[in-house]
């Protein structure tokens, strides 16, 4: 699963724990619900775009606004044919800051055909958006209520990447009179759903995204609603990074030499941290192999360090000298990764073509890619009921709980333990597309 690229981290980790300030988050939904005209709206309220982008879109050809009104979508729907029809394609990333922390937003497609770039989007989110149009929502004269499969879609794929925070924004209340009895039928409905679901950390917030109600400020047209605004709410999400507590994983991605001819050459191993704490005189395990080896020296650009924590890339040196490359993984001595030549997952289905069980496709987990064959489909997930049912095929978009064989082990461990390592993706041989993205569950 793509995610934003970042600078390494090189430093102290006192520097690590200042940038945690950063929030990454994502806006998701149906087709038309909002997501780029709510970004945009936050981009402006906040200060966060420049004159030349708002004399840029102001001028825009494929404005969907009357009159001066700008059209804020345009500042995330950057592809013309985004602008053509209206719609958001790619994942557009923005980032922007106000005084108490610092954002970094994904807006994603609203359509079916595109929900693999939401995914790519929400692999690495600490929050999620789930944007409502009140005005598409069916309200039954029975209190029914119908919410859109792409919302239910959305947040069904939310709860399986483990996204911490569920923000509901029930936008275009103006299109509905700023009712509040409407907002209050959608939010028991989506509540009802998200305890179906399994989501906890749900919070709703009516707002117009064109007029900007209860995006940056409160506005006059709803004050029966006593919460946060968007901004407010999302400056106080708290965030949590459970890697720290977690046992050191560290993938491999190079083997670093200076000269192979001399006897006391430099021989390090270059990765990014992405569980745990390494300190030196450690004792690692070298997966998927047996041996052990002891940390020498952590260097970084800045020099060498006594401990390195998530997050960081450095380079690891071994007091022994042992038979170690790109893809093999150092991990804690006493809690080590478990090795698996047999994999259960949950996968979301990324390819037009469709699963097929007679072919082999390539696994790439953390800095290791190996063959894969899928052995059976095991259950297929009901987005509307959430209930699993047998199944024997996996189509774009579908969701399902897959059984693989992979020609060599792979140390993992399970996604709601590790992200990092307990994610893969699935690429075909032959085109070298990615087909799918899934999440190592335990047995």
């Amino acid at each position: 699963m793509n995610a934003v690229t970042e600078k390494p981290f090189s430093g102290s980790p006192g520097n690590l724990a200042a940038q945690r300030g950063l929030l990454r988050f994502i806006t998701a939904g149906s087709v038309d619900d909002g997501k780029s005209t709510l970004i945009g709206r936050l981009l402006f309220d906040s200060k966060g775009i420049f004159a030349d982008q708002l004399d840029a879109i102001s001028r825009a050809r494929h404005k969907r606004t009357v009159g001066d009104t700008v059209d804020l979508s345009l500042l995330t729907d950057g592809l013309e044919a985004e602008r053509e029809q209206g719609i958001t394609i790619d994942v557009a990333y923005r980032y922007f800051a106000t005084p108490r922390r610092k954002f970094i937003i994904a807006d994603t497609p609203g359509h079916e055909q595109y929900t693999r770039n939401m995914v790519t989007g929400a692999s690495t989110a600490d929050a999620v958006v789930i944007l409502i149009d009140a005005s598409k929502v069916k309200l039954g004269d029975d209190g029914s209520v119908e919410l859109l499969i792409q919302t239910k879609r959305h947040s069904t794929i939310a709860h399986l990447l483990q996204i911490e925070h569920v923000i509901v924004a029930v936008n275009k209340m103006d299109l509905v009179g700023y009712d509040q009895s409407v907002y209050e039928r959608i939010v028991g409905a989506y509540r009802s759903f998200a305890i179906q679901l399994g989501l906890k950390d749900i919070h709703p917030i009516p707002m117009s995204a064109l007029a900007g109600d209860n995006v940056v400020t409160p506005g006059a047209n709803m004050p029966w609603h006593r919460g946060p605004t968007m901004i407010d709410l999302l400056e106080s999400l708290p965030v949590h990074d459970e890697a720290h507590n977690k046992p050191l994983r560290f993938p491999v991605q190079l083997v670093a030499r200076h000269n192979g001819h001399e006897a006391n050459d430099f021989r390090g191993y270059m990765g990014r941290i992405e569980a745990g704490v390494v300190r030196r005189g450690d004792k690692l395990a070298v997966q998927p192999g047996s041996q052990t080896a002891t940390v020498k020296d952590i260097v970084t650009l800045d020099g060498s360090l006594d401990m390195a924590v998530a997050g960081q890339s450095v380079t690891l040196l071994l007091e022994e000298h042992l038979d170690i490359s790109r893809g093999d993984m150092l991990s804690s001595a006493d809690r080590p990764a478990t090795l698996q030549k047999t994999v259960s997952a949950d996968v979301c289905w990324l390819s037009e073509e469709p699963l097929d069980l007679r072919r082999k496709y390539w696994l790439k987990h953390t800095t290791r890619q190996v063959a894969a064959r899928v052995a059976r489909i095991d259950s297929l997930l009901d987005i509307n009921t959430q209930e699993r049912r047998p199944a024997e095929s996996l189509r774009l978009n579908g969701i399902a709980r897959l059984t693989l064989n992979v020609q060599q082990p792979l140390a993992t461990d399970s996604y709601s333990e590790i992200r990092s390592t307990g994610s893969f993706i699935l690429i075909d041989e032959v085109t070298h597309q990615t087909v799918a993205a899934g999440m190592i569950r335990a047995e």
